[in-house]
């Protein structure tokens, strides 16, 4: 077997080098979570070291960083990848997103030739799939793509790159930027294997990938506790832990490490890592990295003593707390009546939420003070978030994990009218909320979330009145997909006697009251014309959209009686102007105030005390 071994840093690795997928390889199937895990690792080793005052050469004394292997087999003159297509994926995924975040400084790290090459005036990216070049062309030139019934990956792709626009931290997008470039380029190291056959290179794949003897953390967790478990109650033990990580495993890869972090981090952790040079991991980060071996050192602390404390641990409170992750999972997945805030949230990407979702947890709950308290913390976590969002507010993970960390350790264990207190507080206490911003507007970083606000105001104001829910079609990518529709078309010609100026018209244009989310088809037959002519059309769509007409508040029991109870100011409009958006923006936030109102949560602290 003819084998090459090779260092190269991640970034440098595509310099002049092209890769190749071979046509049978798997799609690209990162999700948010390995996004999140590869910016956050890369993140905190960097900034163990990094000072403001240092100097770029500095950088060069930095700490390594291994981030794996990667197995390629050499052949008609190409390299095409084996194992680690999913990590250069991300990794050229990262390289755009920081030449997009450098475009507009005076001083630029050149990462362009780490992304693609040229030839005879032919571009072509170094990670070379076909298929995959137009959205990634249009990643690298920060233009819209459409991703409609395009390929797995190519859904993956394009959203896999906002969640890096979303997570990469706050702390690395000024002056840090260039020293963190400068690392990853130097100091961030994977092992190239080079076989010159397919079956050498699949020889190592499966070699290095056996796990037939490898123990999991959640392995050796399984044995230390049972090994102080008594004979008479080992095997009942263990058919309990075996039932329950059967249905951890079921429910998705990786649900059932991520369960046992969400539980000992929301049930123990006191501390955290200050994310500054030579601070040392504290409990919640040795749960996330070591949570078999932190059980061992901490189990004194956690009351582990005897053998029936350890039986306990398995039979009690490891039932208990994963039989609610498994409910939290599922309620993220699928709207479930009393709990559809937990999907709101993780809809918009934010993983921080089971973490505080089990917090205020005690294993003698019952079903009914569970329900109430997930949803609580699930209204309290939507109703923050959506302030932040509003008002241009990174909810990213790198952004909100010290906050939510701290929340975390107020509320666990609280009972529910406890809890509802302690939330409405939180909330009284932000300084951010609708009323800071009557300029939400639409931009290329907020789509996403945006159209998820604009979908909870449409159901809203049609379930207000009387009609079915219809939020799971605004939202999903069904036979009817939705879209944000801009109620002006991009005619600035039609607007010169509102604005004498393109980039005023644009900013208004897009401005949250001049929005409705309409069926993708609809836009491609109305986009062009003018309001008056899109107004019958707008008469035949959601109720959002119909109170533009006059016809809606006619023979409409349910919306005017809806209209009202609520004394929002919906108005008939004949022609849209300048005024119409700011009046239309300041209907939306006062339609976001009823539906993210902290009030409700002192409303069912009150409904459950009866």
């Amino acid at each position: 077997m003819a084998v090459n071994f090779s260092t190269f840093f991640p970034a440098r690795l595509h310099k002049g080098v092209k890769y190749s997928i071979d046509y049978y390889q798997r799609e690209y199937k990162w999700h948010e979570k390995q996004i999140r895990e590869l910016i956050d690792d890369l993140s905190d080793k960097f900034l163990e070291e990094y000072e403001p005052e240092h100097s770029r050469e500095k950088v060069s004394e930095y700490p390594h960083y291994f981030l794996g292997s990667i197995i390629i087999s050499k052949k008609d003159n190409a390299n095409y990848l084996v194992d680690g297509q999913q990590r250069l994926t991300s990794l050229t995924l990262l390289l755009i997103l920081l030449r997009n975040l450098q475009k507009e400084r005076e001083k630029q790290v050149n990462v362009d030739e780490l992304i693609f090459s040229e030839r005879y005036a032919k571009k072509s990216f170094n990670l070379d799939v076909e298929d995959r070049t137009p959205v990634m062309e249009a990643l690298y030139e920060g233009q819209p793509f459409d991703p409609t019934e395009r390929s797995e990956s190519i859904q993956n792709l394009l959203q896999r790159y906002r969640d890096l626009e979303s997570c990469f931290p706050e702390e690395l997008r000024e002056e840090a930027l260039p020293y963190f470039i400068d690392w990853l380029m130097e100091n961030v190291h994977l092992v190239e294997i080079t076989a010159y056959s397919d079956d050498d290179a699949y020889t190592i794949f499966e070699t290095m990938n056996d796990r037939g003897l490898s123990l999991s953390p959640t392995d050796m967790l399984k044995g230390y506790l049972l090994a102080n478990i008594g004979e008479d109650k080992r095997a009942i033990a263990n058919r309990r832990w075996r039932d329950r990580i059967r249905q951890l495993n079921e429910a998705g890869k990786e649900v059932e490490p991520d369960c046992f972090k969400v539980w000992l981090r929301s049930q123990y952790s006191t501390k955290i890592r200050e994310r500054k040079k030579g601070a040392k991991p504290e409990d919640f980060d040795r749960i996330g990295t070591e949570f078999h071996r932190w059980v061992r050192d901490a189990a004194n602390a956690i009351g582990l003593r005897q053998s029936e404390d350890f039986y306990r641990f398995i039979d009690r409170d490891f039932d208990f707390y994963s039989r609610q992750y498994l409910k939290i999972i599922d309620a993220s997945k699928n709207l479930t009546l009393g709990l559809e805030h937990i999907l709101y949230n993780a809809q918009q990407g934010f993983t921080l939420q089971n973490l505080l979702l089990l917090a205020p947890l005690r294993s003698e709950d019952g079903e009914v003070i569970v329900k109430q308290k997930l949803s609580l913390v699930a209204q309290y976590l939507d109703i923050l978030l959506t302030w932040r969002l509003w008002n241009f507010r990174s909810i990213a993970y790198s952004t909100m994990q010290y906050a939510m960390f701290l929340v975390m350790r107020e509320i666990r264990g609280l009972s529910v009218g406890q809890l509802a207190m302690k939330l409405y507080e939180f909330l009284s206490k932000e300084q951010e909320t609708f009323a800071n911003n009557d300029r939400l507007r639409l931009h290329q970083q907020n789509r996403y979330s945006l159209h998820r606000i604009l979908a909870r105001l449409t159901d809203y104001v049609e379930t207000q009145s009387g009609q079915p829910s219809r939020y799971l079609d605004y939202i999903s990518d069904g036979k009817v997909r939705y879209e944000v529709e801009h109620i002006w078309a991009y005619h600035p010609e039609r607007h010169l006697d509102e604005f004498s100026h393109v980039a005023d018209f644009i900013e208004y244009r897009n401005r949250i009251g001049g929005l409705l989310l309409l069926p993708k088809r609809f836009n491609a037959s109305y986009g062009g014309i003018t309001y008056e002519e899109k107004l019958p059309h707008y008469y035949a769509q959601n109720l959002l959209a119909r109170s533009l007409h006059p016809q809606c508040y006619e023979r409409n029991s349910g919306f005017t009686q809806f209209k009202e109870k609520s004394g929002l100011p919906f108005v008939p409009i004949a022609s849209f102007k300048k005024t119409d958006i700011e009046a239309r923006s300041q209907l939306y936030r006062q339609i976001s105030e009823h539906v993210w109102n902290p009030d409700n949560l002192l409303v069912e602290m009150e409904e459950s005390e009866r």
